[in-house]
């Protein structure tokens, strides 16, 4: 019996001896892989281990489950990553660092609220963190920008998508029928699993446009730019003959570096690449290459020493000799977490993506400009362009404010598509009526426009009397509308510097200078000569044209309606027309342009088209006597004799002070 129990004893303790040796060959394992980069064989050691690691040994659970949630994190498995990390917290991983990995993994997948939680737990071990400070200022920042978008529109990209990763889409320099990307789909040339991504290694592959403009499906480079390494992240000179790459070669026994290399086009085929020797460091990655506009500097990502942490932008001079002095970005730019993919737009803006800066989730794009010291300017792109996952590798289609980027937004595995978006052109338009002041359009107008944007052109009315012209945000214009046997009427615009679509409306009423014109909204004290408050705005609109039109000169008039004594009804007529040209003259108009006349009863009104369309007891060309307004209501008689008592002007001269 005691050797029967003795036996058993010795059964189970080889058992536990070999479940032990187990998890510890795959922890092992994957501390070789993890050296070596291969962060997906490495996490599939780490969860292996990871489940047979038994419950009491906790610190080794810690441990592990953080290692493997490092993993999660380096291959974009966002969600795995949170899970791990929440595990390594629950069984007391010592490393404070665990907080701000697993609020960075909560930020990626939008839970800001608990995100906020961790990255202050994480403050509370490492004070004035600026990762931390900068994570909680996104979560707060993200949910803002998603509920007030940007106008950019962003949609899944359809043919350059594949069941695999699809990213860092680049047009060939100016040429927009041709676009690279890089893709781990079926067609790329490894036939082996990266251990780094779980994935085919990635090829560069193009696609151009037919000759209905139509993309064709994607085909990998024939050429020795694809290679059994990971190739891709590619950006061109402006004429599209110079290609530059990222090539990661991998070693069985070594750490793999990230590399930049060179490939000229000489027809329709890609030369043999040659590797980009930018400094002597040999330990450091050089990667996402972006060439300058102007093609004197090649800039690029690498964590060489001398940065500001993590991953930076740096650039180097590039002339037939070969590479300059290497030179960091600066703090601008550059942050304690990783900045990469610059780019360019063709006005020499600076585009990249970064996770250091404030944002919304993993990396987010921001576009950088210098003032005329040197001092860069950083903006976020804010929501559509960023998203709560990783949203990189821009390219711009020459000319335009649209193109293609990266993102994998929504992709639980963390997987890169492509997407396109578009900033809709921001129109500020003017849309303006020249018109009669009897109301009839005057098609054969001209409207001239001055801006101090530089603006100086003249318009042709449409038959309605209508125009309409865009203009810019923020600018001032003068506009001056003109046309034969017409004064000229001057209107001036400010537009605003809103960062939406507006448009703004004039009128353009011109007055005759070959009859009569009222003078609307003229009122006087009953029976008497002053005039009231309520006259200001309409006498000062005539000051204004008559200095729109400093070579005209007028006769004002004022006419009264039948009742009273012709005598009375001339006196009074007189004066007020004499009120008139005073208020003009003491608005700065020269008494020698205006004559006052007054005309009493002698004028009855003669009805236009307009008030004939107004008032249908009335047809064009009636005339407003004693004896025609004593045959209507006593409700019309009262319209027509307050149309009688009337303030016209008419012109006189159009040479006043012209041969002078």
């Amino acid at each position: 019996m005691k050797q029967l129990f003795n036996k058993t004893t010795l059964i189970g303790f080889l058992i536990l001896l070999l479940h032990s040796c187990g998890w510890e060959n795959s922890i092992k394992k994957g501390n070789q892989s993890y050296a070596l980069g291969e962060y997906y064989d490495a996490a599939k050691y780490y969860k292996k281990a990871y489940s047979n690691i038994p419950s009491k040994e906790r610190k080794k659970r810690g441990e592990t489950a953080f290692k493997m949630a490092e993993c999660y994190r380096l291959i974009n498995y966002s969600v795995r990553a949170k899970g791990g990390y929440m595990n390594a917290i629950r069984y007391k991983y010592p490393d404070s660092i665990a907080y701000f990995y697993l609020a960075e993994s909560e930020r990626k997948s939008g839970d800001y609220k608990s995100a906020i939680k961790n990255y202050e737990t994480y403050l509370v071990h490492k004070i004035g963190n600026k990762l931390a400070e900068n994570g909680i200022k996104s979560c707060t920042l993200a949910p803002e920008w998603k509920k007030n978008p940007t106008r950019y529109i962003v949609k899944k990209s359809t043919i350059f998508n594949s069941n695999r990763c699809d990213y860092s889409p680049m047009y060939a320099g100016k040429e927009t029928d041709q676009i690279y990307f890089t893709s781990t789909r079926d067609k790329a040339k490894g036939n082996n699993l990266n251990g780094i991504t779980g994935m085919k290694s990635a090829d560069v592959f193009m696609s151009r446009k037919n000759e209905k403009k139509v993309w064709q499906q994607p085909e990998p480079l024939e050429t020795e730019v694809n290679s059994e390494f990971e190739d891709g992240a590619c950006c061109f000179t402006a004429d599209g003959k110079t290609m530059y790459f990222t090539r990661c070669r991998f070693d069985q026994n070594l750490p793999a570096y990230a590399e930049i290399y060179v490939s000229q086009r000489t027809g329709a085929n890609w030369g043999a690449p040659q590797k980009c020797v930018i400094t002597k460091d040999s330990l450091s990655s050089y990667a996402h290459p972006a060439i300058s506009p102007d093609g004197h500097y090649l800039y690029f990502t690498s964590d060489m020493p001398g940065g500001y942490g993590g991953k930076d932008i740096w650039r180097v001079p590039v002339s037939n000799s070969g590479f300059g002095a290497v030179e960091n970005l600066g703090e601008d730019i550059n942050t304690p977490g990783d900045e990469m993919f610059p780019t360019f737009k063709e006005n020499g803006e600076l585009y990249f993506s970064s996770d250091g800066h404030p944002g919304m989730g993993g990396l987010d794009l921001f576009r950088a400009y210098q003032d005329n010291e040197g001092k860069w300017s950083v903006e976020n792109l804010r929501y559509p362009m960023n998203s709560a996952g990783d949203d990189f590798g821009m390219t711009f289609e020459s000319g335009f404010q649209k193109g293609f980027f990266t993102s994998n937004r929504g992709d639980a595995r963390g997987w890169d598509h492509i997407y396109t978006f578009e900033l809709p052109e921001l129109v500020h338009t003017v849309t303006g009526w020249v018109y009669d002041k009897e109301g009839e359009a005057l098609p054969e107008a001209i409207v001239s426009i001055v801006g101090k944007d530089g603006t100086n052109i003249k318009i042709s009315v449409k038959g309605d009397g209508s125009f309409t012209q865009k203009v810019e945000r923020g600018q001032s214009y003068v506009m001056l509308a003109s046309c034969r046997g017409y004064l000229n009427f001057k209107q001036e615009l400010k537009t605003d510097t809103i960062s939406q679509n507006k448009e703004y409306e004039l009128d353009f009423p011109l007055a005759s200078i070959t009859r009569p014109v009222l003078i609307e909204n003229i009122f006087y004290e009953f029976n008497k000569a002053t005039l009231t408050e309520e006259s200001t705005k309409a006498l000062n609109e005539l000051i204004k044209m008559l200095n729109d039109n400093p070579n005209v000169t007028i006769e004002l008039s004022a006419h009264c309606d039948y009742k009273g004594s012709d005598e009375y009804n001339q006196r009074l007529s007189q004066r007020r027309a004499e009120s008139v040209v005073d208020f003009l003259i003491n608005g700065g108009i020269a008494k020698d342009r205006l004559t006052a006349k007054g005309y009493g009863k002698e004028q009855p009104k003669v009805i236009n088209k307009r008030l004939a369309q107004k008032l249908t007891f009335l047809k064009e060309g009636d005339v407003l006597t004693e004896e025609f307004i004593l045959k209507l209501t006593k409700e019309q008689q009262e319209i027509c004799n307050s149309l009688n008592r009337r303030t016209e002007f008419k012109v006189v001269r159009t040479t006043y002070n012209l041969y002078k």
